[in-house]
């Protein structure tokens, strides 16, 4: 089953690139939310580093925004797609830190590689693999930023020991992610299609919290927390009249985090 999920998710994004799309998380689904917006995506516009043809508004976060990044740094990105997040991490490690961005979708990476080869960046490198085995040097990185990715992953255990693994002692992450509270109904977490809309493969967010202490990790802490809510018309294509009026009466909410924590 997780290669199947991993194929519809590397088949989904190929399609963003090959379309050139700026449609992510929320893309297909009609999301509404709470303060009126329409996606999951933050405004990059005005960071320093930030490259249009980098952002295909596939993030549910802004991860630097909340970390010290410092000059010299080696950051690591996973699930770093065209270099949206890898790009204004290169802004703050500047021309003596590197940056390191992961991804297993293949049309991602060489659209990532033709946006550094027009910036010109020496010290900004994008690599072909999965999250679950990362492929970065034990104790490598001093930070590891990741937006929206994570939930995408079926071995969130694995994924984390990985984390952990590549970073060095006293390093430091800040994770954006899609999680649930209370009880979502199977059928929806199942859905192919919001799994690749960042709904099914979310976890709950204590086994969430859970899961990156379990990897050893300490100070773990949600430094940002965004309630979305599904659309009726979404949510009644899986679920029966009965189960949709035990889904609304329910606690079910879908959550966007931040996450930060240290090794």
């Amino acid at each position: 089953m997780s290669k199947e999920i991993k194929e519809t998710v590397k088949e989904k994004y190929s399609i963003i690139v090959e379309e050139n799309q700026s449609c992510g998380c929320a893309c297909g689904t009609d999301f509404t939310f709470p303060d009126g917006s329409k996606d999951f995506s933050k405004d990059y516009t005005s960071l320093k580093g930030y490259e249009q043809d980098a952002d295909y508004s596939l993030g549910c976060g802004i991860p630097t925004a909340f970390v010290s990044v410092k000059e010299g740094d080696t950051v690591v990105d996973l699930g770093s797609g065209a270099g949206n997040d890898a790009f204004v991490a290169r802004s703050l490690v500047g021309e003596t830190g590197r940056v390191i961005g992961v991804d297993f979708t293949e049309a991602m990476i060489k659209k990532a590689e033709i946006n550094n080869a027009k910036l010109g960046y020496n010290n900004v490198e994008f690599r072909l693999g999965d999250i679950e085995n990362i492929p970065v040097d034990d104790n490598t990185s001093d930070v590891v930023i990741s937006n929206c990715v994570m939930n995408l992953v079926p071995d969130k255990e694995k994924a984390f020991a990985e984390v952990f693994r590549i970073m060095r002692k006293d390093g430091k992450f800040s994770i954006s992610d899609i999680v649930v509270s209370g009880d979502l109904p199977d059928k929806l977490r199942a859905s192919a299609e919001l799994y690749v809309g960042c709904v099914a493969g979310a976890i709950d967010k204590q086994l969430y919290l859970d899961t990156i202490k379990n990897a050893g990790f300490k100070n773990v802490k949600i430094v940002e927390e965004k309630k979305y809510v599904l659309p009726e018309n979404l949510v009644k294509q899986f679920l029966s009249q009965d189960e949709y009026d035990t889904y609304k009466s329910s606690n079910a909410e879908i959550l966007s985090i931040t996450v930060y924590g240290e090794k």
